[in-house]
């Protein structure tokens, strides 16, 4: 594998959906119902990108085979130094290696804006990101039942958090 971290362009934003869809259609990582379209992602990362929130790929020869970003942990003020991010890596490619290289790019571009927190939201069956998160040094600081429904059941978030300074 050859793997090539850099920021994302439009022209990546197909690659993107492409992981998106799967997560949607097949797993509890993203808890949307409908698949997203090419303009709704490409609104995402416009969006992103207006707000100098950093949106990176992982390519490997020429496929988009992870990406990560991160965004408004919530509106009000008091919260402009935290941030919540999201990764995802392409299902033919999970247990690489490429999540922490993603991750690790954002929490550097993170410092680096002098932000001060880092917050994922994983569903609470999720242990294997639970613990991927943990091998990267955020700790769990939260447990919420029953925020969210899909596939016929409600499930639970887990708020993990790295404190970036």
């Amino acid at each position: 594998m050859s793997l090539t971290v850099r920021h994302a362009t439009l022209q990546d934003m197909p690659g993107v959906l492409e992981i998106v869809n799967h997560e949607i259609l097949h797993t509890t990582s993203i808890w949307d119902y409908d698949e997203r379209t090419l303009e709704e992602q490409e609104r995402i990362f416009n969006q992103t990108k207006e707000k100098d929130f950093p949106f990176i790929v992982g390519e490997d020869n020429g496929k988009i085979v992870a990406f990560g970003m991160y965004g408004p942990f919530r509106f009000k003020q008091g919260y402009k130094f935290t941030v919540e991010h999201s990764l995802y890596v392409h299902k033919d490619f999970i247990g690489n290696g490429i999540g922490a290289i993603i991750l690790k790019g954002l929490i550097a571009l993170a410092k680096a804006q002098k932000l001060h927190s880092m917050i994922g939201v994983i569903d609470a069956e999720n242990e294997g990101s639970i613990h991927f998160h943990e091998k990267l040094g955020f700790e769990k600081n939260g447990h919420l039942d029953e925020t969210g429904y899909k596939f016929g059941r409600w499930l639970d978030s887990v708020f993990m958090q790295l404190i970036l300074e």
